[in-house]
Order: C-alpha cells, then structure tokens, then sequence
C-alpha cells in the first residue's frame, strides 16, 4: 500500500483507503474516491496529479493525493 501520490501515470491502482479529516473524506468521495473503486493516473506535474475516477478526469494537489491509499 502506498499514497496515491506515489503512483506512477498511466497506473490502476484500486483505493485501499481515504484518509484525512472528515469533511476532507467526504468531499474526496463526491469526487468519487471511494474503497475498492479503481482510480488511474494520467499524468503528474510537480507532485499535482489529473486521475480517471469513476469515467472523470478529476486533478487533485499533492496533499489530497497523499491521504488516497491504494
């Protein structure tokens, strides 16, 4: 298990966890960031991730991305 953040672009990965406060929590499952849901990464630019969640493209920092487990 490591931060989303740690993955590498063009990855799966199935989330393991989501972290945080929450209304952090909350507001990254509306994004659809959920346990067991599949999230890849398209690309990353100085640690700011753009993700497939759900059929969106959803961009996200670096601290968000690091309370995604997966």
């Amino acid at each position: 298990m490591m931060p989303l953040s740690m993955a590498n672009a063009g990855e799966s990965s199935v989330i393991k966890k989501v972290g945080g406060k929450e209304e952090t929590r909350k507001f990254l499952e509306n994004l659809g960031f959920v346990t067991g849901g599949t999230v890849t990464v398209v690309s990353e630019i100085g640690g700011n991730l753009i993700v497939n969640v759900k059929d969106s493209r959803v961009a996200i920092g670096k601290d968000m991305a690091n309370k995604i487990i997966v």
